[in-house]
């Protein structure tokens, strides 16, 4: 069994994964009038980030769709990219026949179970995923299958960048870990309170993220709140001394939004608030999953200390279990 600890320590694997069963899919970005990717939990977070990424590089409209159903104006020109690391999530299924009804053209990104079926049925382009992960530590394979995927749409070889990040964490896993501890340590005497994590726009895909992973492995509550938007509304709710752990996850990619990020720290220490200062220097994909890998042992690390179950996710079963049962189609 792949622990959450052994995936982290041995996450170049992922990458090395990626690299050795990457294949061309042969589309091109002038194919297509969008593109809207499905997935759920772990299998969907890559999409929102990726969204993130290529916000400002990709020449078509891009949507994330984490629901049952494709928004109206997908259609025959429309390129639909689907991750289900079981293959079995039902939302997912259901965009694979809606996608299919249509028309739509696919890439599919699964470990197994129905999707894979139906793939192979439809004899559609398949990115198999590596299995033995519980879902939500795939984010090596997941995120870096579609960096690739979307690197060809461009016309961009993304073959040396995932290769350089691969050679990065390798280099420097001991001291990315350490930073795990040194964050885990900032939060240990307070790690019962709910945890916010402020973004901008550049960081606020890691910062839900984050939350996912705190949600699933910590069994903590998180919330996510982004800059600009929460100084118009959820700043006000900032008023005396607060049972909350703050994160504020930030980039230099817009100097207003980081003096946003200055008053509002200035704001929350009048109280004495608990507040860890993320401010990341760089906005790349390296960095990207640079903060990913060190908050993911954040919360390996607060669930060990609770003593969480970190492999196990027993109301999300007995849900799926209460949804089996139901008649409603």
């Amino acid at each position: 069994m792949i622990t959450h600890e052994s995936s982290l320590e041995n996450f170049t694997e992922q990458f090395d994964f990626v690299l050795d069963n990457y294949t061309n899919h042969e589309m091109n970005v002038n194919q297509f009038d969008n593109i809207v990717m499905g997935g759920l939990g772990g299998s969907g977070i890559g999409a929102v980030i990726a969204k993130n990424w290529f916000f400002d590089k990709c020449s078509i409209p891009i949507e994330t769709v984490a629901d049952y159903h494709l928004p109206k104006f997908a259609g025959k020109k429309t390129l639909v990219i689907l991750n289900s690391y079981s293959g079995n999530t039902e939302e997912t299924l259901q965009l694979f026949e809606e996608a299919n009804a249509i028309g739509c053209a696919m890439i599919i990104l699964t470990g197994g179970g129905k999707l894979k079926e139906l793939a192979t049925q439809n004899n559609l382009k398949t990115y198999d995923l590596k299995g033995g992960y519980q879902p939500r530590m795939t984010i090596g394979q997941g995120l870096g299958f579609i960096s690739m995927i979307f690197g060809e749409l461009l016309g961009v070889d993304h073959r040396p960048i995932i290769q350089d990040i691969r050679d990065y964490f390798e280099e420097n896993r001991d001291r990315q870990k350490q930073s795990g501890e040194q964050i885990f340590n900032f939060f240990k005497n307070t790690i019962r309170k709910k945890f916010v994590i402020v973004a901008d726009r550049e960081y606020a895909p890691i910062a839900i993220r984050f939350t996912q992973q705190l949600q699933e492995n910590s069994k903590l509550e998180g919330f996510v709140n982004v800059l600009p938007e929460a100084n118009h509304n959820a700043i006000e709710s900032y008023t005396d001394r607060l049972d909350t752990n703050f994160i504020m996850l930030y980039s230099n990619e817009n100097p207003r939004v980081a003096a946003r990020f200055d008053f509002l720290i200035s704001h929350l220490e009048l109280d004495n608030n608990t507040i860890l200062p993320m401010q990341i220097p760089e906005y790349s994909l390296q960095a990207i999953f640079d903060v990913i890998y060190r908050l993911d042992w954040v919360s390996v690390m607060l669930a060990n200390e609770l003593g969480s179950d970190l492999m196990n996710v027993p109301i999300i079963m007995n849900l799926k279990g209460f949804l089996s049962d139901l008649e409603i189609v």
